[in-house]
């Protein structure tokens, strides 16, 4: 989907637009008062104090049909630029730009306001030159948003909408909008009974059902499989410790905001882990290490908890407790290039086996306010200089961003667009040379005297949590074979005739390992069709007399109308070859 703020055209529109909005919104309102209404990705918003009105959705068309009248009334859009003084002047009634007009410095700012016929409103601009070219426009939904973000304030109503210049790339949007609308995975995770969330339990904290264990058990299996076979060796650490643990490793001076609240038990003092980096260092630790040994690859699947707002938890997305394909590799300095292309080497194997196409590599780096991040500038400038030479010298196509380093190191960060619009980062491979002097962590080099390890910090799946969601929406839920909860669906055509046959098929495919069920509801077998393709199984099969009589199945796959009559064996060797090729 098109980004609306990277476009000056239509960011210009938008925003014009929401002047528009408000505008309609004070004639149907006398009463609204005014926050701000800016431009975002996806069209733009604007946030309004109506009383003790609560808007719905069926009150968007009576706002568009008004904001449809003023455009074709044409009136032109003027400018006017204000002292401080004269703008208090003007918008004395509104509270709200009163709080806007006091915050700004009378030698920095331009203090301007745009008006349109009857409808004057604070803003920099710029804007269109008449309401005449705002046509083509849609009201999108409303919401509630506390004033200024805080949630102590009052909530106000959020009506977004999204403008074009034709016709035609509206209803392109509009599409697009609703193809997004369908792949989100919140919708599909409903749908197929995937996960579920409730407010007993807590936001950003899903509850994995039946379906959904059943997908990341086997997510969990395909990965660390893959990593063992690697060279990886796995452990399971604790999801607490103490705080002196992560005072040790710096995650409490420079990440605490991010975790949940300590616990005190008796004399200790304990936190939810963030992370398990300084779990991993300490298993590294225990033991002394030869450069022989290394690299040293310690893998885990592990729980993690962190402290989201609750405004931006969503769905298996962004959540407040995950499980992350973790592991730190220990190597020494002249290893740490062939580590690293073994890791993204890695990535890439992974994202070819989901046939994952879309997808950019971002090198994270320190930002300026540099408080944020360990203080050690020689370790920064080594760090990104040898990561930066590492990813150019693999060839690899990235582009560079500031501040989104860890407090500890920059880092190859996978970046992906959600459906809808989240730009997420789903796998990550972090350089790291604070944590080893941390942990005061050692090794017996060549010379048989101590040195430094240096760490890679990697998470390939990186949370199952998201990655099951990105997954979800890349495939609209219609997953592998491999990785869908239920296979094969066995639909006989008469329970009186061929249940007892499907019920030796099934225990067929179950010996088989193969995820099965057998409908035997009384329902027509049409309907019982429709209901496997919705519930997007991947294979349904048909059992009638014909089947019965020859020891066969008929089958069919799903999105598809081909029906394909062969003996059990067959069947039962097709869905373990495309099980084995992850098909």
């Amino acid at each position: 989907m098109i980004n609306i703020k990277e476009n000056e055209r239509l960011s210009i529109m938008n925003h014009s637009c929401a002047h528009l909005l408000a505008q309609a919104v004070k004639h149907l309102y006398p009463e609204a008062k005014f926050w701000v209404g800016p431009v975002i990705e996806e069209g733009f918003y604007y946030d309004i104090d109506l009383g003790g009105i609560t808007l719905t959705e069926e009150d968007l068309p009576k706002i568009e049909k008004e904001m449809k009248k003023i455009s074709k009334d044409g009136k032109r859009i003027v400018r006017e630029e204000l002292s401080k003084k004269d703008a208090l002047e003007k918008f004395k009634d509104d509270p709200y730009k009163i709080d806007l007009i006091s915050r700004m410095n009378d030698e920095e700012n331009v203090i301007s306001c745009y008006t349109q016929g009857d409808f004057t409103d604070l803003c920099r601009g710029p804007h269109v030159e008449t309401v005449k070219l705002l046509k083509y426009f849609k009201l999108l939904k409303v919401s509630g948003a506390y004033w200024k973000g805080d949630s102590k304030n009052k909530v106000l109503q959020r009506i977004y909408g999204v403008c074009f210049e034709s016709e035609e790339a509206l209803e392109k949007h509009l599409e697009d909008l609703e193809e997004a609308k369908q792949r989100d995975h919140r919708k599909i995770g409903k749908d197929l009974k995937i996960f579920m969330t409730h407010d007993l339990v807590g936001k950003g904290m899903p509850l994995w059902l039946p379906n959904g264990a059943m997908i990341r058990y086997n997510l969990e299996k395909y990965i660390k499989d893959k990593e063992i076979s690697l060279g990886y060796q796995h452990v399971y650490t604790p999801s607490l410790g103490s705080v002196d643990l992560y005072k040790t490793s710096g995650h409490w001076d420079h990440y605490q905001d991010d975790m949940f609240p300590m616990m005190k038990l008796d004399d200790e003092e304990f936190v939810l882990r963030p992370m398990n980096c300084p779990h991993h260092m300490l298993v590294f630790k225990n033991d002394l290490h030869s450069y022989r040994d290394l690299p040293i690859r310690i893998g885990e699947l592990a729980h993690d908890f962190r402290y989201e707002a609750s405004g931006a938890v969503c769905g298996l997305e962004r959540v407040r407790c995950m499980c992350q394909n973790d592991a730190h590799i220990f190597c020494s300095l002249n290893q740490v290039g062939d580590e690293f292309a073994r890791v993204v080497q890695l990535i890439l194997d992974v994202y070819q086996d989901f046939g994952f196409q879309d997808y950019s590599f971002r090198l994270s780096l320190r930002g300026k306010e540099k408080e944020k991040y360990f203080d050690d500038d020689e370790m920064w400038n080594k760090a990104e200089s040898m990561l930066r030479s590492v990813l150019t010298d693999l060839g690899l196509d990235f582009y560079e961003a500031e501040d989104e380093a860890a407090f500890y190191g920059p880092k190859l960060d996978v970046q992906v667009k959600s459906a809808i619009g989240h730009d997420v980062t789903l796998s990550t491979c972090q350089l790291d040379f604070l944590l080893p002097e941390r942990f005061d962590l050692t090794f017996i080099n060549e010379k048989g005297e101590k040195e430094r390890p240096v760490v890679i910090h990697r998470a390939i799946l990186g949370t199952l949590d998201r990655f099951t969601a990105f997954l979800l929406e890349e495939t609209k839920g219609v997953l592998p074979l491999w990785l869908a909860p239920i296979q094969v669906e066995i639909i006989p055509v008469s329970n009186d005739h061929h249940k007892e046959y499907g019920k030796q098929i099934l225990s067929q495919l179950k010996q088989s390992g193969i995820r099965v069920e057998l409908d035997s509801r009384n329902e027509k077998v049409g309907y019982k069709m429709r209901e496997a393709q919705t519930r997007k199984i991947p294979y349904s099969i048909v059992i009638g007399d014909q089947e019965k009589e020859g020891n066969l199945v008929t089958y069919r796959e799903h999105g598809s109308d081909v029906k394909t009559t062969i003996s059990i064996q067959e069947f039962i060797h097709l869905l373990k070859q495309k099980i084995e090729d992850k098909g």
